[in-house]
């Protein structure tokens, strides 16, 4: 009998983004430098200190609250353990490693995840070779990874998608049974239609440009259908896990009005919405103690990387996007 994922929310994520393998990926680099003298594999030592470390399991990564938290949906609440078969438990997310490691490696990521009690069934392991290219019968709703050029060719493919920071802040422990993510708005959310006009015109513009066209929904971002697929998963819920979403975003007043009602007209909502005019993001982001934040510029993600667990997503204007 053939098994879809048709229904559920969907997220592809990377080992580097689920779990801490910056030492071993510093083995790996150090790998392709010499893999240049004759009869030597780049990954061989890599390889070999992942086998070795086999039952050891990987520290969480920047995306681990956030993959954790998703799974939650899952679990049935307490009063139907004892009456659900686990075969009969409704199935709300699906998350699926899609790897650059080599499939023995690839055990220690899967015994990582079991360590943790983290249902992960599915994973690709490609050794090296980009492994976006699955995203497509996957039907991802979300792809987090290390890899830049990952993140752009599933943007171009579609796919939400979005740079891991390694080196983000952990996330909260404050907030056990929410979900909480964090958008930037123009280039993220919706297309980069006015970002387009503050880079070329500047901010009084800028200003004019979403006054004029406020009652106009903006277009589309890459993130819209993330955004719609929490938002589904919100009204399912569960007694155990919520979600909790927000829009930061440099817009102020009047560009405020835009943006708001383009959610409106997607008969989509957010639970929190700063419109900070310029202000940094950072400190924000960190009194609402996001699981995940989402900026299309890099400066941003940086400075909210200081507090918060933050990707890049590589789309729009600032990032050389036609």
């Amino acid at each position: 009998m053939s098994v879809n994922l048709e229904g559920q929310l969907v997220v592809a994520i990377s080992s580097r983004a689920l779990f801490d393998f910056e030492e071993e990926n510093r083995v790996y680099e150090e790998g392709l430098r010499h893999s240049q003298a004759p009869g030597v594999k780049p990954d061989a030592a890599y390889m070999q200190l992942q086998l070795e470390r086999l039952d050891v399991p990987a520290k969480p990564g920047v995306a681990f609250s956030l993959i954790k938290k998703l799974l939650a949906f899952n679990e049935a609440p307490s009063s139907l353990e004892e009456t659900l078969s686990p075969e009969r438990l409704p199935q709300r997310v699906e998350v699926v490693i899609l790897s650059r490691n080599d499939p023995v490696s690839g055990m220690r990521v899967f015994r990582s995840a079991q360590h943790y009690g983290l249902d992960i069934k599915r994973a690709t392991f490609n050794r090296g070779e980009a492994p976006w290219r699955y995203l497509k019968p996957l039907h991802a709703n979300l792809f987090l990874s290390a890899h830049l050029s990952d993140v752009r060719a599933a943007l171009q493919a579609g796919v939400p998608a979005a740079q891991v920071y390694p080196q983000s802040a952990q996330a909260s422990l404050a907030h056990p049974h929410e979900v909480r993510i964090a958008f930037d708005g123009d280039a993220v959310l919706f297309s980069d239609e006015a970002e387009r006009v503050f880079q070329a015109q500047g901010l009084q513009a800028f200003q004019q440009h979403e006054r004029d066209k406020a009652a106009q929904p903006l277009l589309a971002g890459p993130f819209k259908p993330l955004l719609e697929a929490l938002h589904r998963l919100q009204h399912v819920g569960t007694s155990r896990m919520r979600v909790r979403t927000a829009l930061v975003t440099a817009r102020s007043a009047p560009a405020h009005e835009r943006a708001i009602r383009t959610l409106m007209d997607w008969n989509v909502e957010v639970d929190e919405a700063m419109f900070l005019g310029g202000l940094a993001k950072g400190e924000f982001l960190r009194e609402f103690e996001p699981d995940f934040f989402f900026d299309d510029q890099t400066g941003h993600v940086n400075a909210a990387a200081a507090h918060v667990p933050a990707g890049h997503v590589a789309s729009g204007v600032a990032n050389g996007s036609t």
